[in-house]
């Protein structure tokens, strides 16, 4: 019996290290970065993310979340990424440099990420919409990053 009971507690021992030592698994493609712009639309239902990492010459992702009512729901969602002509003026309107990125469906959590490299002492803009009660709700983030 006490053979019994030493083994289970080291099993139970073993899987409670399992559980919680284990490093939380990531959402398959999620965004990733330190975060350069996040912002709710106004009515709540979703939110536009831009994120920037070093690599690559410097590469942005976005990623466009559904949030409130719109949360595990099956919408029409798009999200967008492109580097500016710019490199300064954060927050004014973008001349596009090259070709946007971009990721568009029936989502339920997500569009996204989308991303460009070689952005590096450039500026990002960043579009994003879900489509919810017959209208369209969308953010632009105008040049950022820069």
């Amino acid at each position: 019996m006490k053979r019994v009971f030493s083994t289970l507690m080291a099993l139970a021992t073993a899987a409670t290290v399992m559980t919680v030592g284990a490093p939380a698994a990531q959402a398959a493609g999620s965004c990733s970065g330190t975060i350069i712009y996040s912002q709710v639309q106004s009515s709540g239902l979703g939110e536009l993310v831009i994120y920037y990492n070093s690599s690559s010459g410097g590469t942005n992702s976005a990623c466009f979340y559904h949030r409130g009512a719109a949360y595990g729901k099956s919408a029409p969602t798009l999200v967008q990424i492109y580097r500016c002509a710019e490199r300064s003026g954060e927050g004014a309107h973008c001349t596009r440099s090259g070709s946007a990125d971009t990721d568009s469906g029936d989502f339920s959590y997500q569009a996204g990420p989308v991303g460009v490299t070689g952005t590096a002492n450039y500026c990002v803009e960043a579009f994003g919409h879900i489509g919810w009660g017959g209208q369209r709700h969308q953010i632009y983030s105008r040049r950022q990053g820069c």
